[in-house]
């Protein structure tokens, strides 16, 4: 049997070594199994949400030119966290005779497809709705809830919380007065610039 391993994670925060630690555990299935491994698809820091994935279209043209005879993976929330294209990949695949493993459930029939897909779809609005919760708790609590706005510095042993750049204070309340008197913001930005200015994260 020839098996072609995918392997996803979703956040530019974890760690490479992701792919390859789920490759070696989709290795070692495979070899019980006695298949020999012919391709190896991958996509970094990508969303199960969203199926426009390099590695992901590419298992996908696979199984349409009839590459392989198995696709593998860690897990069906791997391949995607939404019930519309797990059901639509698990009829693609049974259309072209192809077999859905991971090594998490074994092989993956159309009841379990749909159930695992119902799951890892909860699993992001669950996801969604603790962030959301989060990030209101941030701001209630006087934090920041995303970057670094220009004027203000990450406090010192307390990355949530913002204090004043004196310095970049001194620009913001600039642009603000300007603005003010009519200048436009094409305007007070050329200023600006010219003058070197440097602006967010030093750039202009």
């Amino acid at each position: 049997m020839r098996v072609a391993i995918y392997a996803r994670y979703s956040s530019d925060l974890q760690s490479d070594a992701s792919i390859e630690d789920q490759v070696e555990v989709c290795r070692r299935y495979a070899e019980l199994k006695g298949w020999r491994i012919t391709e190896v698809f991958s996509d970094r820091a990508i969303s199960g949400a969203n199926s426009d994935r390099p590695g992901y279209l590419a298992m996908q043209q696979a199984v349409r030119s009839g590459a392989c005879d198995v696709i593998l993976a860690e897990s069906l929330d791997r391949l995607s966290r939404r019930v519309a294209d797990v059901s639509a990949l698990h009829d693609d695949l049974s259309f072209n005779g192809i077999s859905l493993h991971t090594v998490a459930t074994g092989e993956v029939t159309a009841l379990l497809a749909g159930i695992l897909g119902s799951v890892g779809q909860q699993y992001l609005l669950d996801l969604k709705e603790k962030t959301k919760r989060g990030l209101l708790g941030r701001v209630l609590d006087g934090k920041s809830d995303g970057g670094l706005a220009f004027g203000y510095r990450i406090k010192e042993h307390d990355r949530g919380a913002r204090v004043i750049d004196p310095v970049e204070a001194r620009i913001v309340e600039r642009i603000f007065r300007e603005f003010a008197a009519g200048h436009s913001p094409r305007a007070i930005a050329r200023a600006l610039n010219k003058e070197g200015t440097p602006g967010p994260a030093g750039r202009p």
